[in-house]
């Protein structure tokens, strides 16, 4: 390292230019570098879904679930498969390890998806695998709405999407509130039987007449002539005036008997914006593309184009994530330049300017050097990365402010400038190398944290390792060269020399005299802080409690209601809380229960999005949900679940109980009596549920002997049965004013759809006549069967919930899982707990590990340091005492230990307190080489080292202030705000470092000397034993 440092200063001018040219490209990657909220990252897990109109839920199990899984089962990298057999379509999730490569993951997938085919029903849809990714979440959510007809509200909305799907940076754009449009043949069931007409028999004769003909071309050597045969169906009009039966000389069209016309689907719900019916626009962006930059493009198109529609349309953005994301970066931002600030006033006050230039210079030259690793390895600057710059603002500075301080002392004692920073660099070079190790030890197995968590979080390992590493040249080589040129040409002996108070000096004194005393009180502060915390009861919880942008009303009905009737429920809650203070927007949805994909619960028929005003202008989230839920609980005929939007990773509701058994009139008892004792422990609030719903469906039992008399079949009683509900799919067409093919469907009239029809209803024969339905079967009523869920091929009901403000998931899971034990539930069932509690326990799981080998990581650079393993072990015991300062804090603060939070803090100390115990003891071994005594020794040690070792750790610990206390400083508005949603995210972390930190460095002050005396002399006392064993 020697010769590296002397290099550098025998070349100053390219050691100078090096560093401005670090400067311009650290700026020109600030800029380049895309910019979100949250990391982008890959969730691995897929969705693979077959409909299969009118399948029960027990047929769907048996002819679409078990083949699926049968075949998925054996996907490589496979961590949990979900299943779900509903009414009309089956679904399969699939959750992969976490590092798989989720492209070939998707691949594997499709293939097994492809070998099950065969084994699927014929008539059921294409199977669609879908790959879950946060970049396919939308970034811009923007609703239309005004007094326009629908239909060209619709056209006008699909133009816009495909529109901002040629924008560059837009993956996708998703048309809320559109519904299929097709061409519908209204005909009237008398017709169809005084005619004899057969459903099979007209898409039959449909698809004879609509096709496209190409004849070729007649050669007859005095020329070519193409000939062609246009039978293609090209508009309405050539579909009511088409034949369909020829009698008495006469040709019946489809305009005799029908009417034909171009309209939606039969909606099954309804989409609203403030009350007004609406068309929402969801964009999503590509992944590493800028969300800025994204979303500033979508918006000016949306907005020049919506006035183009009509002048009455209005356009409202319920989510803007480049908003958030502006808002947070900003947050951020102006937090890491007050750090920045706060440590720079800190060094000013005790190094003086010069030495505060160096050290300020430092901070920017680390920083950039860092940003330009994370733009080459193509990583974004999000929340995650910027509270990285924001812990390691005070870190960085510790290395410079050991070298500058001891090239002080070299001024001081006559050493010119330049040698005196070439004699610090390189006295403290192996100190700091050792330190700056420590701390990337702790650091570097948080870049395996598995799971959704671990890919959330380890952009903090990343962003620190570069930065510390770019300090450690700062620190080294590039400040040390400038210090050269600009630093202090002399200072004093005094302000060197007399750095540690008169108060300190004292307290060292005794504690190098009485070492076993101070390490006894050591030890009882220790005790004390761990009972408190323990006994405070404060528990634990797995992520930090975020202030939400929105929340969630699930409205909630069981029966079988109408698509009007379930919509009329969602409008009257919507009603209840439209002119809710704090909430800007509302969007509202009314859909059919269990709709395919949905994850809503089953029994939910619609939602409410509720966007609320900026956090500084509003109450507390918790404040308008709880106002909003007075209001809606008192409307009958729907029960209500609210859920505030959910930060970070982790699932919305924290608490998850899954019930698995054969038998599924036993799972759901078990769900029941589970439900009943949730309510009488109580603090579980929004439970929701997957029980089947209630409700009654009509089954025609058929006499096959007397349908075979008469002629009928299966497939012809089928065929007129859908004539009577959704309708029968002759045909398609492509009209010019759509890109898409419009099916042709035919149905009975509105009025002739109902249950009376049903039962008079009359079914064709083979001769062409028809027979009335009762003659071969009888329509009977029976209980619906509700959704059939499996997790890895068991059957299993969940239940969901939150918890009322101010409880803790983690108790009242406990309450909950004692409840169980005391007296479990009746029935074949196996009870397991997950959600939050699963969260927690592979979480503490992966972060003990990692603790176990930073400690052992550093246990062996600092072997390599000092060759002592009592050195070793007393550097160590920092860490210890950190963690007696964090439970302390967490007392007086009042907070719970937040599983990812705190438990990282932990880590994370670890690698930054035993930097001053490294420093300390170097110096006390360098005092013992120069044949000092012990206790000499370590009391100079303490003396020499107090104003580095106080230093480093102020400049740590004001530069996480602002986030302890959730401050935001707006440097340039010069005002501070408290409770930003952006500083709360890091509150428990921020907390956990500089409560640990402050204690750590009080008592490594003095307790590390005690340990250095005691250590001494028992090994003193352990050669005089030996040496009076040789002599006797």
């Amino acid at each position: 390292m020697n010769s590296i440092i002397d290099a550098a200063f025998s070349r100053t001018g390219a050691m100078l230019v090096s560093m401005a040219l670090l400067f311009v490209v650290g700026v020109s990657s600030y800029f380049a570098i895309p910019k979100e909220a949250k990391p982008d990252i890959d969730i691995p897990v897929a969705y693979v879904s077959v409909s299969y109109e009118g399948i029960s839920p027990e047929d769907a199990e048996r002819l679409l679930i078990k083949p699926l899984e049968k075949q998925l089962r054996s996907v490589e990298g496979l961590k949990k498969m979900t299943s779900v057999a509903s009414q009309g379509y089956g679904s399969v999730s699939l959750e992969f390890a976490a590092g798989e490569n989720i492209d070939q993951a998707i691949a594997d997938v499709r293939k097994a998806v492809d070998d099950a085919k065969p084994d699927l029903p014929a008539d059921a849809d294409e199977p669609k695998v879908v790959e879950i990714s946060f970049a396919l979440f939308p970034v811009l959510t923007a609703a239309l709405y005004g007094p326009i007809p629908e239909r060209e509200m619709v056209q006008a909305a699909r133009n816009i999407k495909d529109r901002l799907e040629a924008l560059p940076g837009v993956l996708k754009v998703d048309i809320g509130g559109d519904r299929k449009e097709i061409v519908e043949i209204l005909v009237d069931a008398s017709a169809i039987e005084a005619y004899g007409l057969d459903p099979a028999a007209l898409g039959q004769l449909m698809r004879d007449n609509n096709q496209l003909v190409t004849a070729g071309a007649i050669d007859d050597g005095g020329g070519r002539l193409v000939v062609k045969v246009p039978g293609v169906i090209e508009s309405v009009d050539d579909l009511i005036n088409m034949p369909i039966k020829a009698r008495d000389g006469n040709s019946i069209r489809f305009g005799d008997i029908a009417v034909v016309r171009r309209t939606f689907q039969q909606a099954e719900g309804w989409s609203r914006v403030n009350g007004e019916p609406a068309i929402v626009l969801d964009v999503k962006k590509r992944v590493g593309s800028n969300i800025i930059d994204v979303v500033t493009a979508a918006r000016a198109l949306i907005d020049e184009a919506a006035p183009k529609i009509s002048p009455d349309v209005k356009v409202t953005y319920l989510f803007d994530e480049s908003k958030q994301v502006r808002g947070m970066l900003s947050d951020l931002a102006n937090n890491v330049g007050a750090a920045v600030i706060i440590v720079m006033i800190v060094v000013l006050a005790m190094l003086g300017l010069r030495n505060a230039t160096l050290v300020g210079l430092a901070i920017p030259g680390s920083f950039f050097v860092g940003i330009i690793f994370l733009n080459t390895l193509g990583i974004t600057m999000n929340i995650v990365v910027l509270f990285s710059l924001i812990l390691v603002a005070g870190m960085l500075v510790d290395g410079v402010i050991v070298t500058t301080e001891y090239a002080d002392r070299q001024i001081a004692m006559g050493i010119h400038r330049r040698e005196a920073y070439k004699i610090g660099a390189k006295r403290m070079a192996w100190p700091i190398i050792s330190s700056t190790l420590t701390t990337l030890m702790v650091f570097m197995p948080l870049l395996f944290w598995p799971g959704i968590v671990g890919q959330f979080m380890q952009y903090l390992p990343i962003t620190v390792i570069a930065v510390l590493t770019a300090s450690l040249f700062m620190a080294l080589i590039f400040i040390p060269v400038l210090g050269g040129l600009i630093g202090k040409r002399q200072t004093s002996m005094l302000a060197v020399s007399s750095t540690a108070p008169q108060f300190y000096r004292s307290i060292l004194k005794f504690a190098v005299r009485k070492p076993i005393s101070v390490l006894v009180m050591v030890g009882a502060f220790m005790g004390i802080s761990y009972t408190g915390y323990v006994m405070s009861g404060y528990g634990v919880a797995f992520f930090p409690d975020i202030e939400p942008d929105q929340a969630q009303v699930q409205v909630l009905a069981r029966g079988d209601l109408s698509a009007k009737e379930r919509d009329e429920l969602v409008k009257a809650a919507e009603d209840s809380i439209l002119h809710q203070a704090g909430v800007s927007d509302f969007y509202s949805q009314s859909f059919r229960p269990g709709r395919d994909g949905s994850q809503a619960p089953r029994d939910a028929i619609g939602t409410i999005r509720t966007v609320f005003s900026d956090w500084n202008e509003r109450e507390k989230a918790s404040v308008l949900i709880e106002s909003m839920r007075k209001k809606i609980v008192t409307l009958g005929g729907a029960e209500f679940s609210i859920q505030k939007q959910q930060q970070g990773p982790g699932s919305n509701q924290p608490i998850r109980v899954d019930i698995f058994g054969n038998e599924l009139d036993e799972v759901g008892t078990a769900t029941t009596e589970i439900i009943e004792r949730m309510r009488d422990i109580g603090g579980f609030v929004d439970v929701s549920d997957s029980r089947p719903l209630p409700g009654t469906e009509w089954s025609l039992v058929t006499d096959r002997d007397a349908a075979n008399r008469h002629g009928v079949s299966i497939a012809g009683l089928g065929m007129m049965v859908k004539m009577l509900t959704r309708g029968v799919r002759i045909s398609d067409y492509r009209p010019d004013d759509s890109e898409d093919e419009l099916d042709v469907v035919v149905r009975f009239l509105g009025d002739q759809r109902n249950l009376d029809r049903l039962k008079e209803l009359k079914v064709p024969t083979a001769d062409g006549s028809y027979v009335p339905l009762s003659v071969f079967a009888k329509l009977e009523p029976r209980v619906k069967g509700g959704d059939i869920e499996r997790m890895e091929g068991q059957r299993f009901m969940y239940i969901k919930s939150s918890v009322d403000t101010g409880l803790l998931p983690g108790d009242l899971i406990q309450k909950l899982r004692k409840s169980l034990e005391d007296k479990p539930v009746t029935g074949n069932v196996k009870v397991q707990f997950g959600g939050e509690d699963e969260d927690i326990a592979e979480t503490r799981n992966f972060l003990g590990k990692a603790f176990g080998i930073s400690l052992l990581l550093m246990l062996i650079v600092l072997m390599i340091q000092f060759n002592s393993a009592w050195q070793a072990i007393i550097t160590m015991t920092a860490i210890v005492l950190s963690t007696g300062g964090v439970c302390l804090g967490l007392w007086v603060s009042g907070r719970p230990f937040g599983i990812v939070m705190s438990g990282l803090g932990v880590i994370a100390l670890a690698g930054i307190v035993v930097n001053n115990n490294i420093i300390l003891i170097d110096t006390f071994n360098e005092y013992r080489a120069r044949g000092y005594d012990v206790v000499v020794s370590a009391f100079r040690a303490g003396l020499v080292r107090f104003r580095p070792v106080i230093l480093t750790a102020i400049t740590t610990i004001l530069g996480l202030i602002p986030m302890v206390f959730e401050m935001t400083i707006l440097l340039a508005d010069r005002k501070v705000l408290v409770g930003a949603p952006s500083s709360q995210w890091w509150t428990q972390l921020s907390s956990t470092i500089a409560g640990g930190l402050t204690f750590a460095t009080v008592l490594t002050l003095v307790a590390t000397p005690s340990m250095l005396v005691l250590g001494a002399r028992r090994r003193r006392r352990s050669q005089l034993n030996r040496l009076q064993t040789s002599v006797g």
